[in-house]
């Protein structure tokens, strides 16, 4: 794989939603304390996230005919960077709410136009390309909660830690534009497939990415609370301990993909469950800090291999319909990030975070029963997906 401008700028774009994505997890604990909700509400968050998700996932195929890719990525950044600014000002619920879904739609644009370039401009090698802009994606992510929770404890507050986003993206606009790095035209829509029907067992599939959506969302957006309600870690130490998932997210990404390559996809996804099994059990037992951040980074490990590998077994369980199953697939992400944080929160509030947050393991048995079922049907070799269409699985990737 040859890497040129135009990878290099798709890597960039990315990254930059990544900051965002794993930068707002951690201030969802602390707009629950500073707007004095319930953690179920703070939880509609979540769920506004993933009305975003799902009206950006409608709406983009038409506007990149409409509009183009180049004209249209740049929109979706400035869009979320004035969302992120955008938060300065909003501190009624409401405005947070609708703040989230505007923001996340722009920044689900973002992830698609890129995936979509990225697997157009390298052809085979597309894959590895969108493989390495994920790991990379997850590498700035690890940032963000460190950011946010520095100026947390410098007495400034989440807003400015999250805002970062915004000269992130002003320099990814100076660098496309002192470069000139071209953007590669959309491919022409492909005859639909969407009227087709899937097979009983690819339904198997969509559940398993449900599950393991729902592990990531609730670690993302609660795993800051229950560290300081039984760690009795300080507000900025919980806001930046979030690093340490997406530090094992971005180091397993790039040894899963081996392992995909070698092993069956339903084992490598097993492993995967009980790595992160492991992790869980480590975090929410740990008596000290220390012991729960270990625990996270092993959480990480294991959840880095979920979404590609429930990606994989949609669509070999698709009867040779890649992009119906992907497209399917998108909105069992959506339904998770709507649901389990929302479904989280209702259950911190009656019985407390620490407890509540024994929904995860739920989750990870369910992901594992499906992979244990799954094993058991032949896979199918599907046709390559077309480059847009391929895209639709950007809803959840980073």
């Amino acid at each position: 794989m040859t890497r040129d401008r135009f990878t290099w700028l798709a890597y960039g774009q990315l990254s930059a939603f990544g900051y965002f994505f794993y930068g707002f997890g951690p201030v969802v604990p602390l707009l629950l304390q500073e707007q004095h909700t319930s953690r179920g509400v703070a939880g509609l968050h979540g769920t506004g996230f993933a009305v975003g998700g799902v009206v950006c996932g409608a709406l983009a195929p038409w506007v990149v005919r409409r509009f183009g890719r180049r004209a249209a990525m740049w929109a979706a950044l400035g869009g979320m960077s004035a969302g992120a600014l955008g938060f300065w000002a909003a501190h009624p619920l409401w405005a947070t709410l609708s703040l989230a879904v505007v923001t996340s739609a722009f920044g689900t644009l973002v992830v698609i136009i890129a995936m979509a370039g990225l697997s157009d401009h390298h052809g085979p090698a597309g894959p590895a390309a969108l493989s390495e802009a994920n790991a990379l994606a997850a590498g700035v992510g690890l940032v963000a909660p460190l950011a946010v929770g520095a100026t947390v404890a410098a007495g400034w507050g989440w807003r400015p830690g999250l805002a970062v986003v915004v000269p992130l993206v002003a320099l990814l606009a100076l660098a496309a534009f002192l470069f000139r790095v071209p953007v590669p035209a959309a491919r022409p829509v492909p005859p639909s497939t969407t009227a087709g029907r899937l097979p009983r067992r690819y339904r198997l599939a969509w559940c398993c990415v449900l599950c393991t959506g729902s592990v990531e969302v609730c670690l993302n957006l609660w795993v800051a609370d229950v560290l300081r309600s039984h760690s009795h870690a300080p507000a900025a130490v919980a806001t930046a301990a979030l690093s340490a998932v997406v530090g094992g997210m971005c180091a397993g990404r790039f040894l899963g993909s081996r392992l995909l390559l070698r092993r069956p996809t339903p084992w490598v996804l097993l492993g995967a469950l009980a790595v992160s099994a492991t992790g869980f059990a480590v975090f929410w037992s740990a008596p000290v800090l220390w012991v729960a951040v270990t625990g996270l980074v092993i959480l990480g490990l294991g959840n880095s291999v979920h979404f590609p590998a429930g990606i994989a077994l949609a669509v070999a369980h698709s009867g040779g319909q890649p992009d119906l199953a992907v497209s399917r697939a998108s909105y069992a992400t959506a339904v998770s990030f709507g649901v389990a944080p929302f479904l989280l929160g209702l259950l911190a509030d009656g019985v407390g975070p620490h407890t509540a947050f024994l929904l995860v393991p739920v989750f990870l048995v369910g992901a594992a029963t499906v992979a244990w079922r799954l094993r058991r049907y032949p896979a199918t070799v599907p046709a390559p997906a077309p480059a847009d269409e391929s895209a639709a699985a950007a809803l959840g990737s980073v």
